[in-house]
């Protein structure tokens, strides 16, 4: 497999990621590949692959030993979702909302809440998902109108209001799902809380979007119509809180988010490659005219670039250090790579590229999802100003 040598540490942890990375190699060539192009264009969830998954641990990537998980540093889950991406980048985003959603109880929950959930989301009985966006309330989450009132009675929270664009709506079973507990509170941050949210009487499904790429994996509304939550299950059982639980988790979600960039970038360039040296124009490979050069020698240095960003990231995650910037930083150059490097990979098929027989048309489909999703490139660049202002006084 035609890919850059991986950022690589040396010795015992070295060898164990090369291993697991090889492993992920010889699923690819086993059981992916040969699948990707029929669920692609019939949008059909992978459940197959799902299964295998769950066995090779990738829904317990980054969750703690203890809890059963395979407790991988960032950078390797990194490596591992670049990897996958540089193929396809749906079964990434079916793992990536369910370990943000690990992460929050990890990080944040209770004892009882750890020992609760996390052994059964590690080995993949249950799967999770994040219930953040609403139709009016992206980028702005304090914005949200979904509310969570206690009940006298009961003692649980009463939940009202509409999810949208959630990822693995369809087929997860328990969700991160972030509500306002005091709708007055000011600033509106300090009334938002983190439930977790298992499919029960009252959460329901609503309609599964069509989209342009990123297919297989569903993305759908929740509906919650009096959804009933016990208290024990508010994250953490403070309130007030679940803004910072929520975003706390997007630094994983990004970095995520940057190595499906990385994929992307790095498997166009790869397709590009072979293409350009198989197609002949003019008596020789299109390869040597310095046109396509040119092209060649731009996304290899988007490629490393966006792979180093992203490993940087994830270092400075794994040492424990609050990394918004560097997350955003990698999150916004590694997607705009991808879309540029997908983008010159279009041309370089020339009239090929819109055939659905070849697969450079799925990455340029799915490339551009990655500049929206996990919070906006626009979004990232106010992130890395105000954080660069902030760690940079005069």
């Amino acid at each position: 497999m035609m890919s850059f040598a991986p950022v690589q540490r040396r010795g015992h942890e070295g060898d164990l990621e090369q291993g697991f990375l090889d492993a992920i190699d010889r699923w690819l060539e086993r059981s992916v590949i040969p699948v990707i192009q029929h669920h692609d264009h019939h949008d059909i969830w992978p459940e197959q692959l799902v299964h295998e998954m769950a066995e090779m641990g990738l829904f317990g990537a980054t969750i703690g030993r203890e809890y059963g998980g395979l407790g991988l540093p960032a950078t390797t889950y990194a490596l591992i979702v670049a990897r996958l991406s540089s193929y396809w980048m749906a079964l990434t985003g079916i793992f990536n909302s369910h370990l943000i959603c690990a992460a929050a109880i990890e990080r944040f929950g209770t004892p009882a809440q750890k020992t609760a959930w996390l052994p059964r989301m590690a080995s993949g009985e249950i799967r999770g998902g994040l219930a953040l966006t609403e139709p009016n309330a992206g980028t702005d989450l304090q914005a949200i109108r979904t509310v969570a009132r206690r009940d006298p009675g009961t003692g649980n929270y009463i939940v009202n209001g509409t999810k949208t664009w959630i990822s693995n709506a369809l087929h997860a079973s328990v969700f991160a799902l972030l509500v306002k507990t005091d709708p007055n509170a000011s600033p509106r941050y300090r009334g938002m809380s983190l439930l977790i949210a298992d499919k029960r009487e009252g959460f329901a499904t609503g309609r599964k979007f069509d989209k342009l790429g990123y297919k297989s994996i569903d993305s759908a509304e929740l509906i919650f119509d009096n959804f009933a939550v016990p208290a024990d299950q508010l994250i953490g059982s403070v309130e007030g809180q679940g803004l910072i639980q929520a975003t706390g988790g997007l630094e994983l979600g990004r970095i995520n988010v940057a190595a499906r960039g990385v994929g992307l970038a790095e498997g166009s360039l790869r397709l590009a490659t072979e293409y350009a040296q198989q197609r002949h124009t003019m008596g020789k490979p299109i390869a040597e005219h310095q046109a396509i050069q040119l092209k060649l020698g731009d996304m290899v240095t988007r490629a490393r670039a966006a792979r180093l960003l992203t490993m940087d990231a994830a270092e400075a995650y794994d040492r424990g250090e609050r990394c918004d910037m560097e997350a955003g930083m990698a999150k916004y150059f590694a997607s705009e790579a991808a879309v540029e490097n997908c983008q010159e990979a279009m041309r370089i098929y020339g009239g090929y590229s819109y055939s659905k027989e070849y697969d450079i048309e799925r990455f340029y489909r799915d490339a551009m999802f990655l500049c929206i999703g996990e919070g906006t490139n626009e979004m990232q660049r106010m992130i890395i100003s105000k954080q660069w202002v902030k760690r940079n006084p005069a």
